[in-house]
């Protein structure tokens, strides 16, 4: 086990006193399937574990220092919702092309929002700017080690309600989710095998674990679009994520939209495409599961409701 493993896992451990007023501990379910279950960050505040690495940023930096962030999604949402929490000054700047419905979910909260760019890689390229001109500290969505420890009290919470875990299936994007749990999990349970998810459509980290540093790869739509996109040059997220990592699963669209449908219509779960990927990779991963103890992440339920409703019921 390495030092930054360790240092993640004390540090998640700590990030969980500060927030554990400001997040939910979320449920874990049986599955149909014996020997599975679901941690389901579906039902977390703002419908996603995002919330987490967000809360503990903001208690673990000066209480009079403004904030700044970016993301037209789940982070931004979860930002905006911890900021009202802890009574913090945030601005979030949103693409100009942002969904209506998610810019008044963050504006809600009383949040100032920017409008900048046509998407949103643009509009983080801004917030950074403007964190470097203003002394705002950036919240990233995944690149920060206190980002990584709150999501990492996911990992804290699993040890208590399921004790051992054989293996624990989670979804990919910028590695700050996958990394802070797995940290967690090899820090205290070492023979729990950490699975990570990739779609096959957009997978940065995945090829990035594999080459031993950051590439450019292709981005194609995905089902799970929460994880889809590169990763910054400069990640921490890289190298914990090679040492906690024990397999990666590519999962096809196909595949993904199986496992929306099969969560819909046999577990009763409507979720977001990025946490029916963690089940597309369990079920990829077949035998190898069988007869042990196998927790799935749903990551989150924000979606868009009519295009998700018809393909997960269709």
């Amino acid at each position: 086990m390495t030092d930054l493993t360790l240092a993640s896992a004390a540090r998640s451990v700590q990030a969980r006193r500060r927030i554990r007023d400001h997040v939910y501990q979320t449920p874990l379910l049986p599955a149909r399937q014996d020997g599975l279950w679901f941690k389901a960050e579906n039902f977390q505040l703002t419908g996603s574990f995002k919330i987490r690495g967000a809360a503990a940023v903001m208690t673990a930096s000066a209480s009079d220092q403004p904030l700044i962030t970016a993301s037209s999604g789940n982070h931004g949402i979860g930002a905006a919702r911890a900021a009202q929490s802890l009574g913090r000054k945030l601005t979030v700047v949103l693409p100009e092309t942002v969904v209506p419905e998610k810019l008044a979910k963050i504006r809600a909260y009383g949040v100032e929002v920017v409008l900048h760019g046509a998407e949103t890689g643009l509009a983080e390229q801004h917030a950074q700017a403007l964190s470097r001109q203003t002394g705002a500290r950036y919240v990233s969505p995944y690149n920060d080690a206190e980002v990584t420890a709150g999501q990492g009290t996911i990992g804290l919470e699993l040890l208590e309600q399921v004790g051992q875990i054989d293996n624990l299936v989670i979804a990919m994007g910028g590695g700050g989710l996958i990394s802070g749990i797995g940290a967690v999990i090899k820090a205290f349970s070492p023979a729990t095998r950490i699975i990570g998810a990739a779609a096959e459509a957009s997978q940065a980290l995945a090829l990035s674990m594999k080459a031993g540093q950051v590439v450019d790869c292709d981005h194609r739509d995905t089902l799970a679009d929460a994880v889809a996109g590169g990763i910054d040059a400069d990640t921490l997220t890289l190298p914990l994520a090679q040492a906690v990592v024990d397999e990666v699963v590519p999962c096809s669209e196909a595949e993904i939209l199986s496992a929306l449908r099969s969560l819909a219509q046999e577990e009763n779960l409507l979720v977001e495409g990025a946490a029916a990927l963690a089940l597309a990779a369990f079920r990829k991963l077949g035998v190898a599961t069988k007869g042990a103890t196998n927790v799935v992440l749903l990551c989150g339920g924000n979606f868009d409701g009519p295009r998700v409703r018809a393909l997960a019921l269709g």
